[in-house]
């Protein structure tokens, strides 16, 4: 998901403060497996947040500390296709990432749905335009999420399927972004962050849905793994509002390898 960029948030997140960063898990060693890995989807999925970004990959910001890069690593596929991109949709998805995908391609990853829903837009509200504000964008966010994201996400499906007939594919959710009521003393309220989280819950449950009609996809629920680790907790793999601007709301480098990470290697 792509993070709010407007000079207005940056003078929120000025006001705000910065945040505790995780540290780095260990990424398990190198195993091999055969034919082809493509990793698709948003900046959840290219690594935003953690750094260590690849300059080829410019405003996708692509990091070598991201889910995908640290599998590939860790099971040294035939080939590695690495497509996502931060700010991705759906369509985008569709548009700009399948290039890559064929009938060597045996394992497939992908988090998308998140921009669809118009994420930037709601946690900029959130964190600069009050509860009631908040609680309104992100009812609007939940609304298109149960009645419309669902035929987006098929779409995506439908052609992982078509173009990667051989492949695995495993859909990454997303995890709660705060712990509540936590330890934050600054930033958004408590009813503010439980509505967030309940978005999230709402996302999560729809890609789910979605995902159990494809006889080779499994969702991998990051939720659980992210408990104890979000906003407002001690040892957060999430970063909050922060600088760089599009860093905020996305996991840390110990958010992909501690939270991310584990899911996809237990479900590819």
């Amino acid at each position: 998901m792509r993070t709010p960029a407007s000079g207005r948030l940056v003078a929120g997140i000025l006001a705000v403060g910065s945040l505790l960063v995780g540290s780095l898990a260990l990424a398990p060693s190198a195993q091999a497996t055969s034919g082809g890995y493509s990793a698709l989807g948003d900046s959840y999925a290219s690594g935003v947040g953690s750094g260590s970004y690849l300059s080829s990959s410019g405003s996708c910001y692509q990091s070598t500390l991201a889910y995908p890069y640290l599998w590939q690593q860790a099971n040294s596929p035939s080939s590695f296709d690495f497509e996502a991109c931060s700010g991705a949709t759906t369509t985008d998805v569709i548009n700009n990432q399948l290039s890559g995908l064929n009938s060597a391609t045996t394992e497939v990853s992908i988090t998308v749905g998140g921009d669809d829903a118009g994420f930037t837009s709601t946690m900029e509200t959130c964190v600069l335009d009050g509860t009631s504000a908040c609680v309104s964008a992100v009812n609007t966010a939940e609304n298109f999420v149960n009645t419309q994201l669902a035929a987006r996400l098929d779409a995506v499906y439908d052609a992982v399927s078509q173009d990667a007939p051989n492949a695995h594919v495993v859909v990454l959710g997303y995890p709660h972004l705060y712990a509540v009521p936590g330890d934050c003393v600054f930033g958004i309220s408590d009813t503010s962050r439980t509505a967030i989280n309940g978005a999230a819950d709402d996302l999560d449950n729809v890609i789910a849905g979605e995902v159990a009609k494809y006889p080779n996809f499994s969702f991998g629920d990051v939720r659980g793994a992210f408990s104890g680790h979000e906003i407002c907790t001690d040892d957060q793999w999430l970063h909050s509002t922060t600088l760089p601007v599009y860093e905020s709301y996305h996991p840390t480098s110990a958010g992909q390898s501690g939270g991310y990470l584990p899911v996809l290697s237990a479900d590819a």
